[in-house]
């Protein structure tokens, strides 16, 4: 992606170092358990809640890779400024930037705190999005999902979050959770989170249009987005998968949302709720 030398956001709140606090609990299979869950914009508050954090006397010191990162996610998040101020002014509606926080190890959100064993998530009770810049590590080397552009579909993934919070989306997933049991919410929680992925893929589009994209930037995303598929994270997990506790979506369904976002390039196509298949 052809981004140094651009804009970066204003809306970017470091926290790196003053995490202070690691997250306790659950273990190995605990941090699955949160990947599964909260990655790339699941609700992190039911889970973080339910666990407690100790003192860490981890110093952090930013390395000269943490600085080209910072300052990648800045442009990346700058550019989903313009594009989805430039939609909604399109659609009658006014777009709201949200905040970007860095953070290392851990960090204290309205939604509860976080790890970064968590990944990147949203909080739509604040409006703002939450990474530790070591995911990008794991991104290449757990996740098999190398290039900045991967990066640039996790931020705009998150952004399409908060998307759906300003168009309500969020707000009326809120009353169906309390109406619903959990297996039945998680189907709507994979509708959800297609369509953030499908609303990443707007943005791509757009990026594209604006000449930023170099190649092998569209199949860096797809694969990111295949990586992160429910299937593949629960049999990475324990060697098989369960359909009925998906909550992001398959790799093949998080792929196809995101492609067909980048080929519409709008607010229109994205209806995941009221897909027939996803």
């Amino acid at each position: 992606m052809e981004w140094k030398g651009r804009r970066g956001s204003k809306n970017i709140e470091d926290r790196r170092g003053m995490g202070g606090k690691t997250i306790v609990g659950g273990g190995i299979g605990g941090i699955v358990v949160l990947l599964i869950v909260m990655f790339l914009g699941g609700d992190p508050g039911d889970i973080l809640n339910g666990l407690t954090t100790a003192p860490s006397n981890t110093e952090y010191v930013e390395t000269e890779q943490d600085k080209e990162l910072a300052d990648f996610v800045s442009v990346v998040l700058a550019d989903t400024e313009d594009v989805w101020t430039e939609i909604f002014e399109q659609e009658g509606m006014e777009y709201r930037d949200p905040t970007l926080v860095l953070y290392s190890g851990s960090v204290q959100s309205a939604c509860g705190m976080a790890g970064a064993a968590v990944g990147p998530f949203y909080c739509p009770a604040d409006e703002k999005l939450y990474i530790d810049l070591s995911f990008y590590d794991e991104l290449q080397t757990q996740f098999k999902a190398p290039g900045d552009f991967a990066m640039a579909y996790v931020i705009a993934h998150e952004v399409g979050h908060h998307v759906q919070k300003l168009l309500g989306i969020s707000d009326e997933m809120a009353k169906i959770r309390s109406r619903v049991s959990e297996e039945e919410y998680n189907k709507y929680s994979v509708r959800l989170e297609l369509q953030a992925d499908y609303l990443a893929g707007v943005w791509a589009h757009h990026a594209q249009g604006m000449g930023y994209l170099e190649e092998g930037d569209l199949e860096e995303a797809l694969t990111a987005a295949s990586a992160v598929g429910d299937d593949t994270i629960q049999k990475r997990a324990r060697g098989y998968a369960v359909p009925e506790s998906f909550t992001h979506g398959s790799s093949e369904q998080r792929k196809k949302w995101f492609y067909r976002g980048f080929e519409a390039g709008n607010l229109e196509n994205g209806d995941t709720f009221g897909a027939s298949e996803l």
